[in-house]
């Protein structure tokens, strides 16, 4: 497969692939911007509001995998969608990795090789469809060859933090896909919320499945799992979960899965 950065396919005038430049990464910035804090009700830093873009120390050392469409430009003014990718190497010269704030991923870390962090994933309003979707995991998917990745990990968000109205996907999360013990993330002590809110035999697994948001939907079919407890993020108005997939599920026949529109997108 071609790497990610010699990728230059151009399909329905969408193009997938890394941030070139310092103003493609602001425009990816810009896009975050709008869809976590003025669609989605997040709350901005005043350096976030003034600048119009939602940034961290992570972005200096993270990839930035976009979506272009050429109509409207072939670099930073064609931006329509971006997912923040972070090697594991590149996490362990800064120190840190974004999930390890919420959850403990020393399993991860212990016993999942040549990982990766995902992150950051946002899709403009305009372009929440399958072509999209289809672009972003294209690129994904070169990435992941490209780099040897074994293990994809990161946080994904349900809307709301009101644990009792997210209680049926948390409790179907829990019960139906935690992750291996060898690898399992767990919330940090003071950050943990309960997953396993209803019995197991409560749930009805397909409609409890159709009903999750459809990034963690996607994940799942992949063949993903979650750690143990969700976190409530009160400055994205999200509860997250941390979720992983083995690459050797990430392949070319699921991706016909985004054939069809998807409502919306994004995850921190």
């Amino acid at each position: 497969m071609q790497s990610v950065s010699e990728t230059r396919e151009v399909v329905d005038g969408l193009e997938v692939r890394l941030a070139e430049s310092a103003a493609e990464i602001a425009a990816a910035q810009a896009l975050r911007y709008r869809v976590f804090y003025q669609e989605m009700g997040a709350r901005p830093t005043e350096a976030m509001r003034a600048r119009l873009a939602d940034f961290d120390d992570f972005d200096a050392v993270c990839d930035h995998l976009l979506v272009i469409d050429r109509a409207r430009g072939t670099g930073a003014a064609g931006v329509v969608g971006t997912y923040r990718l972070m090697r594991r190497t590149a996490g362990e010269r800064f120190g840190r990795f974004y999930t390890a704030g919420e959850y403990d991923i020393s399993n991860i870390i212990a016993n999942g090789g040549r990982f990766m962090e995902l992150g950051r994933s946002c899709v403009d309003a305009g372009y929440r469809n399958g072509a999209t979707m289809k672009k972003l995991w294209d690129g994904i998917a070169a990435y992941v060859f490209e780099n040897g990745v074994e293990l994809m990990f990161g946080c994904a968000s349900l809307p709301g933090t009101d644990i009792q109205a997210l209680a049926g996907h948390l409790s179907y999360l829990y019960h139906h896909h935690l992750a291996p013990e060898d690898l399992r993330p767990r919330a940090l002590p003071q950050l943990h919320v309960d997953m396993a809110l209803l019995p197991k035999e409560a749930l009805s697994p397909r409609r409890a499945l159709a009903e999750l948001p459809p990034l963690i939907k996607g994940y799942l079919r992949l063949g993903g799992f979650v750690g143990d407890g969700a976190v409530i993020d009160h400055q994205f108005n999200t509860t997250d979960v941390c979720v992983m997939v083995k690459t050797d599920l990430v392949t070319a026949k699921y991706r016909a899965h985004y054939d069809r529109t998807i409502p919306g997108w994004s995850e921190e």
